[in-house]
């Protein structure tokens, strides 16, 4: 593993960081539905996470999402991203909302981007019940026959060899067994990186993202309907 990618998770399994970027009011079913053109005809786009989708302190033109849409733009692709992050979210806050969230779109969208397992590992949640609620959401999206993706996320060495064994694998093997894509660790290349993350050393400022988003964007454009 590369040292960022080290130096970020051990950070975040000894302080705890994500824990506390979540504001009040954002339990899961108080929250609006993500908006999205009705009129929009070309591809449609859901990242759907925790606060590194939500755009955590950054100014709303500076989150994931418009990034991405920014960068498949330079791809040749207009396509429209929803911002369906919620700062704070577990695997089992996103289950909960999901419904809501697909329901509450003007169309069925052409790639769900699920990003979530961040804070079950901060919690030292169950790596099983982790599984289980991924599973469970791409299940959900198969139902709809909607495409999904999966953004790796992995166990801080704290937490110990047996927790990594049971967690480190989750993305990799639902995907295979799911026939979803899998985007690499969501911070590549900007974990550790002082210049490119907020004062609290994990969460990414405005150029950590719009780097993210460029790395991301060939990917997403090559898992997007075509013309």
């Amino acid at each position: 593993m590369r040292s960022g990618l080290w130096l970020y998770v051990i950070m975040a399994g000894l302080c705890q960081l994500v824990l506390a970027c979540s504001p009040a009011g954002e339990a899961a079913g108080t929250q609006k539905a993500p908006s999205a053109e009705a009129g929009f005809e070309g591809p449609l786009v859901v990242a759907f996470g925790d606060s590194l989708f939500a755009g955590y302190g950054l100014e709303p033109s500076q989150g994931f999402a418009p990034a991405l849409e920014r960068a498949l733009a330079e791809q040749g692709v207009g396509a429209r991203v929803v911002n369906a992050g919620v700062s704070g979210d577990t695997t089992a806050a996103g289950l909960a909302r999901m419904a809501f969230t697909l329901d509450g779109l003007p169309r069925k969208p052409d790639l769900v981007i699920v990003g979530l397992g961040a804070n079950d590992m901060l919690r030292g949640l169950s790596p099983a019940q982790t599984r289980a609620n991924l599973q469970a959401m791409l299940e959900e999206l198969k139902r709809r026959e909607i495409p999904a993706a999966l953004t790796t996320m992995m166990a801080a060495p704290n937490l110990g060899e047996d927790y990594a064994r049971a967690f480190n694998p989750i993305y990799s093997e639902l995907s295979a067994a799911n026939g979803v894509r899998l985007y690499p660790f969501f911070l590549e290349g900007v974990a550790g990186q002082p210049g490119k993350l907020l004062p609290d050393g994990m969460h990414p400022n405005a150029q950590g993202i719009e780097d993210i988003a460029r790395r991301l964007a060939p990917a997403i454009a090559g898992d997007l309907p075509k013309g």
